[in-house]
């Protein structure tokens, strides 16, 4: 079976059935790179036989995946419709999954795949399949995906069963109806529970433990006012006089002006004027969380850095001395509990030297910079619009 847009497939298909040869149905899975494409390379061999299995067995099935960036619309979005029209032809397949790493929603409600089966094409969403078990996830959800889009080119699916595990088992969803035209149907996830895996999955999509190594001059700030709290006696007392209370205390509101200061200063709040008011919420979500779980990497290395550099250059008889009390570990992690907090707010500080784009690549994947970049240009171009 071929597209419907080259009727000489069809012809071999009757010329197999008359001499009782298998159907082939080819199954075209085009990936983004990075996350979508490394997740299927995992169980890519095993597909065809997954397919056999949960599918049907009366064809041959062929899977073959392309890694390329899957284009984007002027909105923002993938034009799985366009795409569909062009490749299926173009590369002789039955069957077109796109796999993308950019999130889906319809109002507040996450969208783990939209689908055409009039056209044989699907898109799934890897933020909606959350933060771990993602290969098992997705998977199961192109597997259901193509059950689905067979129902088109009468293969006797047998894939209906598997809809509870399309999005992972833990998580319910459901059809909807999506407002696009060309776009039948949307399988999205349902509740609070689908909400925050749509978050998580954003957040871990965002990788943002690589604020640590991209923001180099803030951590090379953080440093050298940790360093500060090492070499100076005034800061020793200090930390020995305040309670763990008010270091916790200190520790959050150093952290939370780091987070307060990277999103407003380099602009990576979400305008609800760019985005519809339910994903500007979602998209700010998504940023506070990613940047919270950078800035609290950040700290925890700058606080080991900072304890090993207090327990090698203050010695212990000297340290008791100055605080006038045996000295013990306690009073090591004190000091650098305080000297990594200040190192923190110097870090927020340091980071202004940093190049927007150096903090954009640090806090978004590739796909989600290239949404903001779009979203901007298209504010961009209607502001000129009013202008005029």
């Amino acid at each position: 079976m071929a597209p419907s847009e080259d009727s000489t497939p069809d012809s071999d298909d009757r010329e197999r059935e008359d001499r009782g040869e298998r159907s082939v149905v080819v199954v075209g899975l085009l990936c983004d790179p990075g996350l979508p494409s490394d997740t299927v390379a995992k169980f890519v061999d095993d597909f065809r036989q997954e397919l056999s299995s949960h599918i049907t067995d009366e064809v041959d099935w062929e899977v073959r995946t392309r890694t390329e960036p899957v284009e984007l619309d002027e909105n923002g979005q993938v034009p799985i419709i366009q795409l569909a029209e062009r490749m299926r032809p173009q590369l002789g397949w039955d069957l077109l999954v796109c796999v993308t790493d950019l999130p889906r929603s319809l109002g507040s409600q996450p969208v783990v795949a939209d689908m055409s089966v009039r056209h044989g094409v699907a898109l799934a969403s890897m933020p909606a399949l959350g933060a771990v078990a993602l290969r098992r996830r997705l998977r199961d959800t192109l597997l259901y995906l193509v059950g689905e889009l067979g129902r088109a080119e009468a293969l006797g699916y047998r894939a209906g069963r598997d809809r509870r595990r399309a999005g992972g088992r833990s998580a319910p969803v459901r059809w909807m109806d999506n407002p696009d035209a060309e776009i039948e149907v949307s399988l999205s996830l349902i509740g609070w529970r689908g909400r925050l895996r749509l978050l998580a999955g954003m957040v871990r999509d965002n990788k943002p433990w690589r604020l640590v190594p991209e923001l180099s001059t803030a951590l090379a700030a953080g440093f050298a006012a940790a360093a500060f709290g090492i070499f100076y006696s005034s800061i020793w007392l200090l930390a020995d006089a305040l309670s763990v209370t008010r270091l916790v205390v200190i520790n959050v509101l150093a952290v939370v002006a780091m987070i307060v200061w990277l999103i407003g200063y380099n602009k990576l709040w979400e305008p609800r004027s760019s985005s519809p008011k339910e994903k500007a919420l979602l998209y700010n979500m998504a940023t506070v969380a990613s940047m919270a779980v950078g800035v609290t990497a950040s700290y925890v290395v700058l606080f080991a850095v900072t304890l090993a550099g207090a327990v090698a250059v203050i010695e212990s008889g000297y340290l008791a001395q100055s605080l006038g009390h045996s000295s013990g570990v306690s009073d090591y992690l004190q000091l650098a509990w305080l000297s990594s907090s200040m190192g923190t707010v110097a870090g927020a500080l340091g980071s202004s030297l940093e190049s927007e784009d150096a903090v954009m690549r640090a806090a978004y994947s590739k796909r989600e910079r290239e949404r903001r970049r779009l979203a901007k240009e298209s504010g961009d171009d209607s502001s000129e619009s009013d202008g005029r």
